[in-house]
């Protein structure tokens, strides 16, 4: 059966001499003997169990959860749960991580497109950006919500063309008035704007804001604040009271 000193030992693991020892004294792994000089030899056995310390190191477990499942009679299974709670937390990083590149390159593309560059954009961008998920979370509502009206209302035109049955068109036309009233009041009151002169974050009166000129994701509107009538940038209102 083959031996190791601890410096091949760390040789075949990638790891330092002091990293040997350093397991030897904490208990983790001790060698299986020791020859009349006093140096540490390791077996297969051993060089089987470091590469598994190894790995679990790697994995982000501490010394001493190591250290006390190495001792459990049954270590294999407790591993198991460990390394499946480890891949979430890791996938949990790599989530936030994803999260702050996408907002990175939002901020890159919102600089690019200001006209000018000041502390005051990187404001702008940043509430956009903050308020981005709940927006897109509010436009998502209003289309799920709007689909079943929308098969009614196609379905019910089939209906009075092919076989002149006209109710469903009449049914529809008495539901979709309560509706557009429900959508316009919750877009509404989940949405607010950026002025581009001062950077105020405001709500305009409820009809200006239905009957103003718009894009997708701007709004002309007079900032409550500063009196400036332009296109204001759209954002996550729902905050304000």
């Amino acid at each position: 059966m083959s031996q190791y000193t601890t410096g091949e030992l760390a040789k075949a693991c990638g790891i330092t001499v002091r990293t040997v020892q350093f397991y030897d004294q904490k208990g983790i792994l001790v060698p299986s003997s020791l020859t009349e000089g006093g140096r540490r030899l390791y077996s297969e056995e051993d060089l089987k169990m470091m590469k598994i310390i190894c790995f679990l190191r790697d994995m982000g477990l501490s010394l001493d959860t190591i250290g006390q499942l190495l001792k459990e009679e049954d270590p294999g299974s407790v591993i198991s749960i460990l390394l499946e709670q480890q891949e979430q937390l890791l996938q949990a990083e790599i989530n936030e991580r994803q999260d702050k590149l996408d907002r990175l390159a939002d901020l890159k593309k919102g600089l690019k497109d200001a006209s000018s560059f000041s502390i005051k954009t990187i404001g702008d961008i940043a509430t956009v950006m903050e308020g981005k998920k709940k927006l897109s979370a509010v436009h998502r509502n209003l289309i799920l919500s709007a689909i079943p009206l929308g098969i009614l209302q196609w379905a019910s035109i089939l209906l009075w063309i092919l076989k002149g049955i006209w109710w469903p068109f009449v049914v529809w036309v008495v539901l979709v008035i309560p509706y557009g009233i429900w959508a316009t009041r919750y877009y509404y009151r989940n949405t607010a704007y950026i002025c581009p002169q001062c950077h105020e974050v405001f709500r305009p009166a409820f009809r200006e804001m239905l009957f103003a000129k718009h894009t997708p994701k701007t709004r002309k509107l007079t900032c409550t604040k500063c009196g400036h009538h332009g296109f204001c940038v759209e954002t996550w209102g729902g905050d304000i009271k």
